[in-house]
């Protein structure tokens, strides 16, 4: 039994009996994202994993640490917190196995004004699911109530993962070449960036974010914009497990296809990308018919329909989209590298 109460804590506006009630609630969640490598439990003041490196030459850590930035607005108007965890996990992990690294845990860190028990095990809820989506587990976390600093009902929500990968296998452009194929991997929607564009041009504080907007295939605008962004780990290790050589990959977050794109290209080389050759989902053209956007802002700001870029040689092109549309995936043949100064350039 904890016996830890302070009333002029709690006076000051920092209930530490909360957060013993959502530790309660979020540990089975949290248990059911453990793997093989899991030590002890949760409490501790530090998640203890020990990995399996067996086979393994010259076994390379690779860590990712990012937020769910202003997408968190639009789950406060909605009062929906049981996805954005999971783009908390996506943001990280999607970063980690562009090197090829499998993610092997994450910890996240939930900052808020007031420690509600229940929007607590909310916030969890969804990075446990991002956890199992990815294949890692959620070894840690920390919840911090501060008042005055946050308004009672906001919080921010930021993590951390941890991947392995042998330096034999590291996926870092090096072995890229003309020719390669570009493979695209379709996103679910805006996923967890620009949303300071979005809320400008949408004025989500003042929208209709539930009627249906056919436009949007019959969705709300706030349940369109809110879907949880995309995690390609279980796609990626796919086509390694495979032996598909992946050459380089790019995750297209913040700064679109301009800024993402040329980090997986080597100097001599730019990736050629064919527009037609994908699907532009509707919410990116409402975005840029009600802003006026430019096209060229929009896929320097947007993922535009395609969140995660591969490149692989040609020969092995036509296999890698069938494995990948086999294990559920969309997936479309976007482009090829070609020779040029390490750009990207969208045809």
């Amino acid at each position: 039994m904890n016996q830890s109460h302070s009333e002029s804590y709690a006076a000051a506006g920092v209930d530490v009996t909360a957060g013993y009630e959502a530790v309660r609630r979020i540990k089975p969640m949290v248990e059911s994202t453990y793997i093989p490598g899991v030590m002890g439990t949760l409490g501790g003041f530090g998640g203890m994993f020990a990995p399996d490196l067996a086979g393994m030459k010259k076994p390379v850590l690779v860590s990712g640490t990012d937020g769910v930035g202003t997408k968190l607005k639009l789950a406060f108007l909605m009062d929906k917190h049981d996805t954005v965890g999971i783009d908390c996990v996506a943001m990280c992990v999607n970063d980690i196995i562009c090197g090829g690294a499998a993610p092997l845990f994450f910890l996240d860190y939930i900052a808020c004004g007031k420690n509600e028990p229940g929007r607590i095990a909310q916030i969890v809820a969804g990075v446990t699911e991002g956890c199992r989506q990815a294949q890692c587990a959620l070894v840690g976390g920390e919840t911090a109530e501060m008042p005055g600093f946050y308004p009672a009902d906001e919080y921010d929500l930021a993590g951390f993962s941890v991947g392995l990968v042998d330096g034999e296998k590291i996926i870092d452009g090096q072995r890229l070449a003309r020719g390669d194929a570009l493979i695209g991997l379709a996103s679910s929607g805006v996923h967890s960036n620009g949303f300071s564009l979005v809320r400008k041009v949408l004025h989500l504080e003042h929208a209709d974010l539930h009627t249906p907007v056919d436009e949007l295939g019959g969705k709300g605008l706030g349940e369109t914009l809110l879907t949880p962004t995309k995690i390609y780990v279980r796609a990626v290790k796919g086509l390694l497990a495979a032996g598909v050589d992946i050459h380089a990959v790019s995750h297209i977050t913040g700064g679109g296809f301009y800024e993402n794109v040329p980090r997986m290209m080597r100097p001599g080389l730019t990736a050629n990308i064919e527009l037609s050759a994908f699907p532009c989902p509707p919410v990116f053209r409402l975005i840029q018919r009600l802003g006026n956007i430019p096209e060229r802002d929009m896929y320097n700001t947007f993922n535009m329909g395609i969140g995660m870029v591969l490149a692989v040689p040609s020969a092995q092109a036509d296999r890698a989209l069938d494995l990948l549309r086999e294990a559920g995936e969309e997936a479309f043949a976007i482009g090829e590298a070609a020779a040029g100064d390490g750009g990207v350039e969208l045809l």
